[in-house]
């Protein structure tokens, strides 16, 4: 099969161990990052020197206590340097000027310029999306206090140079998984997020572990996941894109989620695929309140509306949290959200999430659940299940698949539709039209397992509200 794979998708195939391998983890780098590396360092049998690497590493990603060195070295020594980091442009609608900042290492706007030749060479790449990677060069245009009014001191874009230099190409993409049968697609989806699919006993071990994929490649698909710890929540929503968000505890605010009226900025749903709270029971927010109305108007329809500020956003939003054994044992049958924050005490804001995840359905990691052996580039595949979100043919397949029960909830179908559209993105990027679905394992492995998650949602809403009591999902069908 891995060889297979490297044939299929060439240069896009790495050789990961991260079983034998701490090299790495040393570096604390995210996934994204590390196979960026590998696949300019290494050969076509998967090895690379190690001294190199760390070369690089040190000299062009360089830690957020390195700053001010390397500030100084800018501003003092008039080097032009060199780093890869993510890079947020600012327009001054007032002046006309363009300017930047570096949010991982606190350099703001107000330090910083970009000419206008070095604007018109990248400017369509630095304006896809609030904060871009890249490969940037920085410089230093000293004041001119003889200037009359003075003219401060800046830091200057001279070069950059996107992340992800290739183009995506979803068609190739969706005719590669042609090649190969579902068990080994299923090895694939779980090598290309850093997992080995020999590390797993069953197949619903993999199958849940692959959900958590589900809001990577679906817009605005919102999930709920409760799972013991160490079985590598924050792994996923935090290492593996870099198009997602996670929060880890703390405080959270609705300028900080949604938009800031005081800095006039918009917040994580605005630019993030996916903004995860993960956990969750340590997470306050200033205002219960203020936050749960915001919430449920983002999670019916992405629309959020802050003072006179209104916008509509394409991110998901995912809960996780750690869970008991006596509540894993009663497998959903208990009340699961007693420990959430107070916010989500209320069956209304529920309501609103499309599916939950029962993580305890997910082993805890251990050495032989990570890969070891050839597997997908991690940033070249949540590439593609970014640009799958833009796709709206497969929910068109979905609305021709599914038969949908006699006065129905609006809410459910809608949750079981997303959900299913998302599977069949995930397992099946292949079919272009309905004709083209196994419809048997569409069934098993798209529309039985949203109904799944969905269900177990209607049943907690049970145990918070009676006025849900009694009320189950009607049977959906395959046509």
């Amino acid at each position: 099969m891995e060889n297979k794979l490297r044939q299929t998708f060439s240069d896009m195939a790495l050789y990961k161990d991260l079983r034998n391998s701490n090299f790495f983890s040393a570096l604390s780098l995210p996934s994204f990052m590390r196979d960026w590396l590998l696949r300019r360092f290494e050969d076509a049998d998967g090895k690379f020197d190690t001294n190199e690497i760390s070369n690089f590493v040190q000299q062009f990603i360089p830690r957020k206590d390195e700053w001010q060195s390397i500030k100084s070295r800018i501003v003092t020594q008039y080097e032009h340097v060199k780093l890869l980091a993510k890079i947020s442009v600012e327009i001054n609608v007032t002046t006309g000027k363009v300017s930047f900042s570096l949010p991982d290492f606190g350099l703001s706007n107000r330090e910083t310029m970009i000419d206008e030749s070095v604007w018109s060479l990248y400017k369509d790449e630095l304006v896809n999306g609030r904060e871009v990677w890249g490969m940037i060069q920085l410089g230093y245009r000293p004041p001119d206090d003889d200037a009359r009014p003075k003219i401060p001191g800046k830091i200057r874009l001279l070069k950059f140079k996107n992340f992800c230099p290739y183009t995506i190409n979803l068609d190739f993409y969706k005719d590669a998984r042609q090649n190969f049968s579902f068990d080994e697609w299923l090895q694939i989806l779980l090598g290309a997020i850093d997992y080995s699919s020999e590390g797993y006993s069953t197949e619903e071990e993999k199958l849940t572990m692959l959900t958590r994929l589900l809001p990577f490649v679906e817009k605005r698909l919102n999930l709920i996941e409760l799972a013991p710890k160490g079985t590598g929540k924050s792994y996923v929503f935090g290492r593996v894109s870099r198009f997602g968000w996670l929060s880890s505890g703390g405080i959270m605010s609705r300028a900080k989620m949604f938009y800031d009226m005081q800095k006039r900025q918009e917040g994580l749903v605005a630019y993030n695929d996916f903004v995860t709270l993960d956990e969750v029971q340590t997470i306050s927010f200033k205002d219960t309140d203020e936050m749960r109305a915001a919430m449920k108007g983002f999670l019916e329809a992405g629309k959020y509306t802050v003072g006179n500020h209104e916008n509509v956003a394409d991110a998901g939003v995912i809960l996780c949290g750690n869970i008991s054994k006596n509540v894993m044992d009663m497998d959903g049958a208990e009340n699961m959200f007693e420990e959430l924050p107070k916010v989500f005490h209320e069956s209304a804001l529920i309501e609103r999430f499309h599916g939950f995840i029962k993580g305890w359905n997910i082993p805890r990691m251990n050495d032989d659940m990570k890969i070891c052996g050839w597997a997908l580039n991690s940033e070249y595949f949540c590439s593609i299940l970014h640009a799958l979100r833009d796709d709206i043919s497969y929910r068109s397949i979905i609305d021709g698949l599914i038969n949908v029960p006699d006065k129905s909830d609006t809410r459910d179908t809608e949750a079981i539709k997303r959900i299913a559209t998302a599977y069949l993105k995930l397992f099946f990027p292949n079919v272009r039209s309905v004709a083209n679905v196994d419809k048997n394992l569409f069934k098993k492995y798209c529309l039985d397992r949203a109904c799944q998650m969905r269900s177990t949602i209607r049943n907690q809403l049970a145990l918070l509200d009676i006025e849900y009591a009694g009320k189950e999902i009607p049977k959906f069908e395959v046509i």
